[in-house]
């Protein structure tokens, strides 16, 4: 079961996506949606918007609580912004908005994603962030003019493109693989 912030953005692509996986998805409205849940999407839209509509809502403290329980969670274009250390602090970065440029400078490249396999990902970049600073617990999986564009730390997956725009299921797939990961007390067992 995935959970899919439903406040803004094409969040029933996302669902669509996990649907085509086997998964399972429920769109994400309140606090109460986040029950049972054993990952979430964050999508694209306006950070803004989102930040604003998560905190009347309720919903970024308890989403905070479920990432320090080890949930995972996958951020797109806004999604990644929200999740930074200016908003919700799941990711120990800081992103710039609309770093490539304004909607009129939206495009779409074949990117190479480490842990993807050898062929590039379709990356569909709309007012796409970046990262424009990160800390050493960050890994970046893909960069584009030298920008990290897709970044993990821990249970937190984060790419400035929309995954959901293509055919091509594998960032889907990558944090769903993430759900059988081991996490906090159940990691530090296993080593």
């Amino acid at each position: 079961m995935v959970g899919v912030l439903a406040i803004q953005g094409d969040f029933a692509a996302h669902a669509r996506m996990l649907d085509e996986l086997g998964g399972e998805a429920r769109e994400v409205r309140s606090p109460d949606d986040l029950e049972g849940l054993e990952a979430l999407i964050i999508p694209g839209g306006e950070s803004t918007t989102i930040s604003m509509g998560m905190k009347a809502a309720g919903l970024d403290d308890a989403i905070r609580a479920l990432h320090a329980g080890g949930l995972p969670i996958l951020g797109t274009c806004a999604g990644m912004i929200v999740c930074d250390d200016r908003h919700l602090g799941l990711l120990d970065a800081t992103t710039r908005r609309n770093a490539f440029g304004r909607q009129l400078h939206s495009f779409e490249l074949d990117l190479e994603v480490k842990g993807l396999g050898p062929d590039p990902i379709r990356a569909v970049f709309i007012r796409a962030p970046w990262v424009a600073r990160h800390g050493p617990e960050v890994e970046v999986l893909a960069e584009h003019e030298g920008h990290p564009v897709v970044v993990r730390q821990g249970s937190v997956l984060a790419c400035a493109f929309h995954p959901e725009l293509t055919d091509d299921a594998r960032i889907h797939a990558l944090l769903m693989a993430m759900v059988s990961e081991p996490t906090g007390r159940e990691a530090e067992r296993a080593r």
